[in-house]
């Protein structure tokens, strides 16, 4: 393949539907809208990539009534260009012509073009998970709903062989929340299973050090966001007298001045959701500046079918790593693509040999 290369983009729009109602403390999701990016090597007409722009309601800065527009604007302009095959300089190309305010287009179209340049074999970045098939621990996710819902992912996460658990609280009684997390400690102890919880920002910050305080009990690995994002004082005294170390989520999102943030709250955790965060080259900044300061960090996905989850998944596994992830969400949807991502025994696999259902639109099929 020569040094730069000329591609022509399409995009596929499907609605995927939710397996059940979606509830977190910002509300409900039923369905989602995703734009998978055709990538395809001018000339070579078997020869295509696919990523996934698929922005969040309620986070995404690129997600409105315009963004299908914007879609078909950036992929004309991208259609102009020469694409460099060295990957950090196709990285840069993309964050030049893809503002920092369009998150999930810039990691769509840059791991289209990233699958494209590499056959179009899924494959994105060399890594650990595609090349040599080693699984990567992710942490089995508990939805919020009523109390017998809850206890029954609960029951078949476990049965599952999942050691790492995070439930979503903040949206049903706390006291609630407190006789769940009771059970699942009654079941496996701190020894036997991790447990996270995420608040995507239910606590008010009069009330947070209290609520902390009664979680403490559960030897809880930690909690996301447990207060609404700006809030950047009550923060850093939150993560100076918390119980339980504090992870940092939908804070990062929108970011560009990565190192005050950090060096404000100093967080024990961040949470990175390239979709979200701007693509590969923000996310592994975040990375490079939370190692420096010795804060963790997992990647997570954020609700995005099988071809944006493959993606994140080979970047989380160009690093070590070294605690359970947060890419168990491809078996939210009805509709999602048949893929050889496989979740088994608290594990991400991917199967070789297993071929992809082509990206398509059932509606218009």
């Amino acid at each position: 393949m020569s040094d730069a290369v000329k591609i022509n983009f399409s995009y596929v729009k499907r609605k995927l539907n939710f397996r059940f109602e979606a509830s977190t403390s910002r509300g409900v999701m039923t369905f989602r809208d995703v734009y998978w990016i055709k990538a395809q090597l001018l000339g070579e007409s078997t020869t295509m990539g696919w990523g996934e722009a698929s922005p969040l309601p309620g986070l995404s800065p690129d997600f409105g009534p315009d963004f299908e527009k914007l879609l078909q604007e950036v992929l004309q302009h991208a259609q102009s260009q020469y694409w460099p095959t060295q990957v950090d300089s196709l990285l840069y190309v993309v964050q030049k012509i893809v503002p920092f305010t369009l998150p999930s287009l810039r990691f769509g179209l840059e791991t289209a073009i990233l699958d494209a340049i590499h056959a179009g074999a899924k494959r994105i970045l060399p890594n650990s998970f595609f090349d040599q098939g080693i699984p990567i621990p992710i942490n089995g996710l508990i939805w919020m709903g009523d109390r017998e819902f809850m206890r029954q992912q609960i029951d078949q996460k476990l049965e599952d062989g999942f050691s790492c658990l995070k439930m979503k609280i903040g949206a049903i009684s706390f006291d609630t929340e407190l006789d769940l997390l009771s059970y699942i400690r009654d079941t496996a102890s701190s020894r036997q299973l991790t447990l996270r919880v995420d608040a995507n920002g239910a606590f008010s910050p009069a009330e947070a050090i209290n609520k902390l305080d009664r979680l403490a009990p559960f030897n809880l690995h930690s909690i996301e966001q447990p207060i609404p994002v700006g809030n950047w004082e009550e923060l850093r005294f939150l993560c100076k007298q918390t119980p339980i170390p504090i992870a940092l989520d939908e804070e990062l999102i929108g970011i560009t001045e990565k190192e005050v943030l950090l060096d404000k709250i100093q967080p024990q955790f961040i949470i990175l959701k390239p979709t979200l965060l701007g693509g590969i080259l923000e996310t592994k900044k975040w990375i490079e500046l939370a190692e420096q300061r010795g804060i963790g960090w997992w990647m997570t996905s954020a609700l995005e079918s099988n071809i944006g989850l493959n993606a994140i998944a080979q970047l989380a596994a160009t690093f070590p790593l070294e605690i359970p992830q947060g890419l168990g969400t491809g078996k939210l949807f009805h509709n999602n693509l048949d893929s050889p991502l496989l979740v088994h025994s608290g594990h991400l696999h991917y199967q070789q040999g297993i071929t992809w259902e082509e990206p398509v639109d059932l509606e218009n099929r």
